[in-house]
């Protein structure tokens, strides 16, 4: 009995059987107490009822599940819409489904990544002030992410544009959530070093998946956001540092300067 969308690359399984559950617990069990898996990573869960996975997850107990819901994202005339709430809606209501046990790759956040960082910043904060993806309702169970294996690398279905991963990564790697990097990005394209120099700015600020976001400036010029206490950042052109902004008392010395792509400030 289907209970999601099909999946035309494999034969549909009927979760709704309880013997059928009952194999795919001891194969998780086996997965996780012999083989020494400690974490799950579920595809295309729009084609299964969240509820199953809530009851897998429970029976095999893995350190961290992360599941797949990736559908399009609202277009109007070619061009992305600004209210991507529905789309989000439908990933926080599978993670619901899943009683929380399960976090998502937040797709939301990808998508307006790709048209936010071409000088249009205003898509990154929503009418109540917060990230527009997946990661300003429900940053503790948000997975964020750039490219994967279907949109980038040799599928190259919705790849990232190249000239916008730095911006990308300051933004993921600076936020709340459970920002991912891509293999190949670390690997082939020649920015380990600005990855990793990020990655230590998250660490120095102690900035985890619940963090707090308070968005500054979302406009055409840039992007500007203090993320916990200890970090506030910028994305794109325009003039702007901490000692501009009349909320923020304290010393900020510079971390990192991109120029135009980005700069960080953590507090001293």
């Amino acid at each position: 009995m289907a209970v999601g969308d099909i999946f035309h690359a494999a034969p549909n399984i009927d979760h709704s059987q309880d013997f059928v559950r009952r194999d795919i617990k001891e194969w998780l069990n086996w997965l996780r107490n012999d083989i020494g898996f400690d974490g799950w990573r579920l595809d295309f869960v729009r084609g299964f009822s969240g509820t199953y996975v809530k009851e897998y997850i429970e029976t095999s107990n893995p350190a961290f599940a992360i599941g797949e819901y990736w559908d399009s994202l609202a277009y109007e005339h070619g061009n992305l819409c600004y209210n991507q709430d529905a789309h989000r809606q439908r990933i926080v209501n599978w993670i619901n489904a899943t009683g929380g046990t399960s976090s998502a790759f937040d797709v939301t956040t990808k998508g307006i990544l790709h048209s936010a960082l071409h000088n249009q910043y205003w898509r990154m904060i929503d009418p109540q002030g917060k990230p527009t993806g997946v990661v300003g309702w429900w940053p503790s169970r948000a997975v964020t992410f750039l490219e994967n294996h279907d949109t980038g690398s040799t599928q190259g279905h919705w790849p990232f544009p190249r000239d916008k991963l730095a911006q990308g990564y300051a933004y993921i790697l600076t936020h709340p959530g459970t920002p991912t990097i891509f293999y190949d990005h670390f690997y082939d394209f020649g920015i380990r070093e600005m990855i990793n120099e990020l990655i230590e700015a998250r660490q120095r600020a102690g900035i985890h998946c619940r963090s707090s976001v308070k968005i500054y400036h979302a406009n055409n010029e840039g992007y500007v956001a203090q993320v916990g206490d200890t970090l506030v950042m910028k994305l794109g052109h325009f003039d702007w540092n901490p000692s501009k902004e009349n909320h923020l008392d304290g010393n900020w010395q510079k971390f990192v300067d991109k120029g135009s792509d980005y700069q960080l400030w953590l507090r001293q």
